[in-house]
């Protein structure tokens, strides 16, 4: 009897809102962002553009990036904001709850939070140079103007 009330129960059960939404993303849409997220080395889904951060948390991750000194050239931004749909459908894509996120060639990498910590632990330097975004630093080097 307890077996058949537990199967009852998980057959009754909805589906996840997860498994719903993945549903709710087109498959044009889910090419679209796809591709967005492949046709940059760097790639962020922000409030607001690099210029003008539209909410503090899309800040922190342009400054981080700026810190990083990532190349102008190798990071693409999209506003969100201007796009409803992508605003939405970014979210769906990597099943990451917030906006900004961040891309480092076509690998999600996660949200501000991550983005944080990932650079105060030296995480994120680590990463980007060995995905070739920004250069390796070899060692402790001295500037030539000190030696």
């Amino acid at each position: 009897m307890m077996l058949r009330t537990a199967l009852r129960s998980s057959l009754l059960r909805p589906h996840s809102l997860r498994t719903l939404s993945a549903r709710l993303l087109s498959q044009q849409a889910r090419s679209q962002i796809q591709n967005a997220v492949s046709a940059s080395p760097v790639v962020l889904f922000m409030k607001g553009t690099p210029e003008l951060p539209e909410c503090g948390y899309s800040r922190a991750a342009i400054q981080i990036l700026d810190i990083q000194q990532v190349p102008l050239e190798k990071l693409k931004t999209y506003n969100v904001l201007a796009d409803p749909e992508l605003r939405s459908g970014i979210k769906e894509f990597s099943d990451w709850p917030t906006i900004p996120q961040l891309y480092v060639n076509g690998e999600f990498v996660g949200g501000c939070d991550i983005l944080l910590s990932m650079h105060q632990s030296g995480e994120l330097e680590k990463f980007l140079e060995s995905n070739d975004i920004i250069p390796k630093v070899e060692g402790d080097a001295v500037p030539a103007h000190a030696a």
